[in-house]
């Protein structure tokens, strides 16, 4: 038997999975910045110019350079390996796209909250949200920005009140390595959880 149809059958007993995650947290967190830096396509971006009119709802700390904002959502592909492609969905962050949040979580494995300790009451709502109104998996991760984590993981912890079993990590989104590192921490993160899931259930019908 020729050797490229071994090949093909390899490739055919291989399964493609694929994988919703949701990148989360409040406004000027780093959400847009997650997706474009780890995305292999060019990232969709629904983002509008920030006017005079919208600055009485859209506040931002003076010190954050940011004149656009996203009021739909953000879209972004990577392939993690041979057998695991996730797309990416980062919400709007203000509240009044809020609403929007509960049919970008709709199907998602799990999700990632970004986090400013800069601005750390930004992250509250964000927070409740994943603890409360949805019933994905997900992770918290604390964004640096310039590169300078200010507070241990540890006060982080206590400040947003995280459940020990909610993993808490620090990373800079800028780098396409860090966005993978926490992406993939939500995924085994959902994994495990389903694991646990699985074996509560067996022992209730046993």
């Amino acid at each position: 038997m020729p050797a490229f149809s071994d090949s093909r059958e390899a490739n055919l007993n291989r399964r493609l999975t694929s994988a919703k995650i949701v990148i989360a947290g409040g406004f000027g967190v780093g959400k847009t910045t997650a997706v474009e830096a780890i995305s292999e396509i060019p990232a969709i971006r629904t983002e509008s110019w920030m006017t005079a009119a919208a600055a009485q709802i859209d506040r931002l700390d003076p010190g954050i350079d940011k004149v656009t904002t996203t009021v739909a959502m953000d879209f972004g592909r990577v392939t993690i390996d041979d057998s695991l492609v996730l797309y990416l969905f980062g919400t709007p962050g203000q509240p009044r796209f809020w609403p929007m949040w509960d049919d970008l979580v709709r199907g998602a494995v799990g999700a990632v909250v970004l986090v400013d300790t800069n601005n750390l009451e930004n992250s509250f709502a964000a927070v409740n949200y994943f603890e409360n109104d949805a019933t994905v998996p997900w992770i918290v991760c604390v964004n640096p920005f310039h590169g300078i984590q200010t507070h241990e993981l540890s006060a982080v912890r206590e400040a947003l009140t995280l459940p020990p079993h909610i993993p808490l990590i620090a990373a800079d989104v800028r780098d396409p390595r860090n966005v993978a590192r926490a992406l993939l921490t939500v995924v085994d993160h959902a994994t495990e959880r389903r694991s646990v899931l699985q074996e509560t259930t067996t022992c209730a019908r046993s």
